[in-house]
């Protein structure tokens, strides 16, 4: 696919919730499990383990609430998933402002 759905177009990383201290997935440390990576919820910021971890805590979560967006929250990754959509994007680079140009407006 191209373009993603029209739930991913436009995240960036401030569309999510900060993330929580320690990052963990909760079910996982209430069930004594192991995770192998994390992902967290656009809609309420849950932090949940990957499909590949055995609880696949964060895809119990879309079932459950029907929140459609989650990211990975795993150092240097920056994609998002779309559970509805089955569709993977990338969250949107925070465009960097440009001093000089903002500078020379207004200026004969």
């Amino acid at each position: 696919m191209d373009q993603p759905c029209e739930h991913l177009k436009g995240l960036v990383e401030a569309s999510f919730a900060p993330l929580p201290t320690p990052l963990a997935c909760e079910e996982c440390l209430k069930e004594g499990t192991q995770w192998v990576s994390l992902r967290e919820c656009l809609s309420c910021g849950h932090v949940g383990c990957c499909d590949s971890s055995p609880g696949k805590h964060a895809t119990k979560h879309f079932r459950k609430t029907g929140h459609p967006v989650m990211r990975s929250v795993m150092p240097g990754q920056r994609w998002t998933w779309c559970y509805v959509h089955e569709v993977a994007g990338e969250l949107a680079p925070v465009p960097a402002t440009n001093k000089k140009e903002s500078q020379s407006y207004g200026q004969a």
